[in-house]
């Protein structure tokens, strides 16, 4: 292997906090909102998963890299965090059928990364202070430089990012299967998809901005609100989309960004959360059932608790054991549910994936009554 020296590079946080490193990926400047994940596997699927577009990512987990890249395991079309910022990274992968490294595949992708850093120190920093801007440069080395061009960064509250992700043409998954889904893409993760046609469903995924008639039109059988990056409160057009959604009977079932856009659309207000959840053990109780699912989640804005229970439209399904937050609702008078977590995984454990037996049921109990009617 040839070894070459690391070029300096560095993290300017918006408050002025500076952390040193060294340069890897590809030459340059990244901006975006910082996050971690405390995952320790399924560092590829975080890498390409939408909903965290805008944002650079502190992987908490000290090695990244170890088994490579695999290209048929990523969840979108690319890499789509902003930027990343990791301790070590691993120039060799250890599995034998990986594509690529992951140098290799952050060079295609032209994607901006410092490794050396104190990612411990990162992450308490973001627990105290709470979620901020932030910029890395393996290029420019000026401070005040750097500044001025972090200053003209937006913040993520109030920012829509589902037109920068979301399909541009409607297209068809599994056209054999025998329940129709029109599934609004508002960043959706290949997975949801997946799971959807292993379970007998013909999945017609629409851009974010497609009305409801346009997808009505089809005639489904039940719709699907998918996760995505940004602030849902942006999103006013796609609140009203989905209120058509819930008026016309269908079972819908939302999941991240699509669970925000359904407690939109019952007059349930979202707030931007001090720094998130994102990781791939988060603890949900699922009141209904009384059971504890362990979730892999990635989200920055929540519901709000006081609006869900002073609502006598929507009810709680699930909880956050960590901080009590809310993680699932029901619309009480309709076949429409959603939760804040991912319970297609990729990345993580599979406890949740009974969400999607759950809607098709739904969908089958529908469909007999127009059959019967």
């Amino acid at each position: 292997m040839k070894y070459s020296a690391k070029a300096p590079a560095l993290l300017l946080l918006e408050d002025g906090t500076v952390f040193y490193g060294k340069a890897a990926g590809f030459k340059g400047i990244a901006t975006g909102e910082l996050c971690f994940n405390t995952g320790m596997t399924g560092y590829q699927e975080i890498f390409t998963d939408p909903s965290y577009t805008g944002q650079l990512m502190v992987m908490a987990n000290v090695h990244i890299g170890n088994y490579g890249i695999k290209y048929s395991e990523s969840e979108s079309d690319g890499i789509k965090i902003a930027g990343l910022i990791c301790r070590n990274l691993s120039q060799i992968p250890s599995r034998k059928d990986a594509d690529c490294s992951v140098q290799e595949f952050f060079e295609q992708k032209k994607l901006v990364v410092i490794t050396d850093v104190d990612t411990r120190a990162i992450v308490r920093h973001i627990r105290e202070k709470g979620a901020m801007n932030a910029i890395i440069s393996t290029d420019v080395q000026d401070i005040e430089a750097l500044k001025k061009q972090l200053a003209a960064v937006p913040s993520m509250e109030g920012l829509e990012l589902s037109s920068k992700v979301s399909t541009q043409k409607v297209y068809d998954y599994n056209t054999d299967g025998t329940y129709k889904v029109a599934l609004l893409d508002a960043g959706v993760k290949l997975n949801i998809i997946r799971l959807l046609a292993e379970r007998g469903c013909n999945v017609r995924v629409y851009p974010y901005s497609t009305s409801f008639e346009e997808m009505q039109s089809w005639q489904p059988d039940g719709y699907m609100l998918s996760n995505g990056p940004g602030d849902p409160g942006a999103m006013p057009d796609t609140v009203a989309t989905v209120k058509k959604m819930l008026n016309s009977s269908t079972p819908v079932f939302g999941i991240c960004l699509g669970h925000q856009l359904l407690a939109e659309a019952c007059g349930i207000r979202t707030f931007k959360m001090h720094h998130g959840h994102r990781g791939i053990n988060h603890p949900v109780k699922n009141i209904i059932t009384g059971r504890c699912e362990i979730t892999s989640q990635n989200h920055g804005f929540a519901v709000m608790p006081e609006d869900v229970h002073n609502s006598s439209e929507v009810e709680i399904t699930h909880i956050n054991l960590n901080d009590q937050s809310i993680e699932g609702i029901r619309v009480k008078s309709k076949d429409a549910f959603s939760v804040q977590y991912h319970p297609e995984a990729a990345p993580g454990p599979h406890d949740s994936e009974y969400l999607f037996d759950d809607f098709v049921e739904l969908i089958k109990r529908s469909v007999s009554k127009k059959v019967v009617a």
